[in-house]
């Protein structure tokens, strides 16, 4: 097995109980990671948490991966349905070798996916997912009698969580109305228990999960029922999170969406402010738009920039030292308070901003000036000898050369499929529009 076969940037995902994420699968992936681990500390034997969010392949799936850690020796806290970040907070917390999140995020209900964090609650590096690819269906002697890993529950994991996040802010968010959609999801019970704690009046909406209804028509993909609420309530702002609640989006009191590169714009000056933006850098994608570079410039904050994915930005953040990176989908990461993107600890640090400022939403995501972007899918047989092809090269430098330092041109290859994606972006709609339509025929005619 090569290394990414299984394992994306996020875990992996799939059809819950369909051709690859089975039961008997979820066991062999768990049993092979509390072996790997084993092998990194053989002082004691492998402690593993492991969490889920509320769809109901979770209920399967915690069942397999339990049994399979157990059968490899290790013992397991079972801290049932809780956000990802969570999860990763409590492995640090009890000293834990492991962790496992059974969750496919913003995914619809029928997918569910495996999530592995090391010690510490850090992402497991690519050398140890390999491993775990690796030791998938081997047959080593297993444990028997008192050497069986032992199952308990950890019944204060929630409060554990609660009582850290709430660490994070020091200035309570009395006054501010806010509605928190829970997308049905991992976050249901503990978003509004928290916010209501630091101080903000809390309407909850898509706050029921029942195991079926995740993701479905609401949460950070479907914001049409969050604005109907923050319109319908007369609330300061709208906090958006996807299943596992690992990603948070914003509204304002007028219902216009706040994506991530406003929320990290609006951050970064904060911890600038603060002192506590390391060497004054923001680390982001590829993704994030032209308007978040500019406003970022303006304030005197640099901007690094990696490829897509969440695993690309936690790398650049660890190796600069910095303390603020995210993506423009709301996933965002202050290594001082969590090891990944964790959506809930965002929300508390973007209402605490309102508070300590007195400033509404709209004024402070206001430094950000988004540029028209407009993204084309083209569909081809080789997405890497069509994205290196020397036509589409000379067509793109062409376009960036035409949107000098007001636009910009992205293009690349899917990272899951035979696409090509081309992305622009430029002072109009209307341009934008046109250039992406072109580079799109040439990508298409190179096929």
């Amino acid at each position: 097995m090569g290394v990414r076969r299984l394992f994306g940037t996020d875990g992996i995902r799939g059809l819950a109980n369909g051709e690859l994420l089975t039961p008997e699968f979820a066991l062999s992936v768990a049993a092979s990671a509390a072996r790997v681990l084993a092998e990194c500390n053989r002082s004691r034997r492998p402690l593993a948490v492991v969490g889920r969010d509320p769809r109901v392949s979770g209920e399967m799936l915690e069942a397999a991966v339990v049994a399979g850690l157990s059968s490899a020796g290790a013992d397991t806290l079972r801290v049932g349905v809780l956000p990802t970040p969570a999860v990763a907070h409590i492995v640090g917390a009890v000293n834990a070798d492991l962790g496992v999140m059974i969750s496919a995020s913003h995914n619809p209900m029928p997918d569910n996916g495996i999530k592995l964090f090391a010690a510490g609650g850090h992402k497991l590096p690519d050398i140890l997912e390999l491993a775990v690819e690796q030791g998938l269906g081997a047959t080593p002697g297993r444990p028997t009698g008192s050497q069986v890993g032992r199952v308990r529950d950890l019944p204060d994991a929630a409060e554990r969580y609660i009582a850290h996040l709430l660490t994070t802010i020091f200035v309570p968010l009395n006054g501010l109305r806010v509605v928190v959609d829970c997308a049905h999801g991992a976050a249901s019970a503990v978003a509004p228990d928290c916010y209501r704690r630091a101080g903000a009046e809390v309407i909850a909406v898509a706050a029921a999960p029942d195991g079926l209804n995740i993701n479905d028509g609401v949460g950070s993909t479907h914001l049409g029922p969050l604005r109907a609420a923050v319109l319908a309530h007369g609330a300061d702002l709208g906090i958006a999170h996807d299943g596992d609640a690992d990603r948070c989006l914003g509204m304002d009191a007028a219902g216009a969406d706040v994506d991530g590169d406003q929320i990290m714009a609006v951050l970064a000056v904060a911890m600038r402010d603060a002192g506590e933006l390391v060497a004054d850098t923001l680390v982001t994608t590829v993704m994030s738009n032209l308007g978040l570079h500019l406003a970022m410039g303006a304030a005197g904050i640099a901007v690094r920039t990696t490829q897509v994915g969440d695993r690309y930005v936690l790398e650049e953040l660890r190796a600069g030292g910095f303390s603020l990176g995210g993506e423009q989908s709301g996933h965002l990461v202050m290594p001082a308070h969590s090891t990944t993107g964790d959506g809930l600890l965002t929300a508390l640090q973007l209402m605490a901003r309102m508070a300590v400022t007195k400033s509404p939403l709209a004024t402070l995501a206001g430094i950000v000036t988004p540029l028209p972007q407009v993204l084309h899918n083209v569909q081809v047989a080789d997405k890497a000898a069509v994205a290196d092809s020397v036509e589409v090269r000379l067509a793109v430098e062409a376009a960036q050369v035409e949107l000098g330092v007001a636009g910009r041109v992205l293009l690349r290859p899917s990272g899951t499929e035979q696409l090509v994606r081309v992305m622009v972006e430029a002072p109009t709609a209307e341009q934008a529009r046109a250039t992406a339509v072109r580079l799109a025929e040439i990508v298409a005619a190179a096929r």
